[in-house]
């Protein structure tokens, strides 16, 4: 407990899923969050979910394609509490489906960059004045996605979005490090949420499960805590990294469901 203490965090998307999971853990652990996003009542009540287990937090309405809204989020954020000591790029508009590259319109690549590429680096550029003011520094989290993790049947934009975040995380990390700034990035692999849990058809998550190491999905906690080891102190000698938390997914041969299926280790 507290390894946050006195911290300000700035949580984008933080009104449903992974974002509420990080946004919890980070008040648990003595920060003050700034939740935002675009859904005001749903925000609200994250804030209200905080405060009455005895957390700080905050709601501030934000909009990741909107520049403005991203530059009010925060000067008043640093007006109102002097400075910034964490930013987690999580939001991104997951509902922006997109396919094979003969299926995708200029139109749906431009949308699914505005918001997962454009937006995390728009609210870094943002934060990196304040970070950078009398060398306080401060840890930049961007949440990125297994989809940049390798090829796919579909996702082309998407996974290109997120491909572009892991590298931003490295060039973040390299220009502002000796000015007391770190900056890493998480890749969640299948996360259930309450919000998608309907929505994820058990063909889906069987194949997921049948290829994870561990014996289950993953949950919003499981990205918070990884979100609050590279937030505190602790990670200080820590930038730069891509981590992928996913159950050990990425990290076999992609044949290993199919031979487990043969009873076989083996061909």
């Amino acid at each position: 407990m507290n390894r946050l203490e006195n911290k300000v965090a700035i949580v984008t998307g933080s009104t449903s899923g992974i974002g509420i999971g990080i946004a919890k853990l980070y008040a648990e652990e003595g920060a003050h969050v700034i939740v935002c996003g675009r859904r005001v009542e749903k925000g609200q009540v994250v804030v209200d979910s905080i405060t009455e287990a005895g957390g700080k937090a905050s709601f501030h309405a934000m909009d990741i394609t909107d520049p403005a809204s991203i530059e009010k989020l925060v000067s008043d954020t640093v007006e109102t509490y002097g400075h910034i000591d964490i930013l987690v790029n999580n939001a991104a508009n997951v509902a922006l489906k997109d396919g094979r590259v003969d299926e995708l319109s200029i139109d749906m690549w431009d949308a699914i960059f505005q918001s997962d590429m454009r937006g995390t680096f728009y609210v870094t550029k943002c934060v990196l004045p304040h970070m950078r003011k009398d060398a306080r520094g401060g840890s930049i989290i961007n949440i990125g996605s297994m989809a940049s993790c390798g090829g796919d049947l579909g996702s082309t934009a998407y996974a290109c979005a997120k491909a572009g975040v892991d590298m931003f995380t490295k060039a973040v990390a390299l220009q502002y490090g000796k000015e007391n700034i770190r900056c890493n990035c998480i890749r969640p692999g299948l996360i259930i949420t309450p919000e998608n849990e309907a929505k994820v058809p058990d063909a889906l998550k069987n194949i997921f499960l049948s290829n994870i190491m561990v014996n289950r999905y993953g949950c919003p906690e499981d990205i918070g805590h990884a979100c609050v080891y590279f937030g505190s102190d602790e990670s200080a000698y820590v930038s730069g990294q891509i981590i992928t938390v996913d159950g050990g997914l990425n990290s076999h041969a992609p044949t290993v469901a199919q031979f487990r299926e043969m009873g076989s280790r083996t061909w």
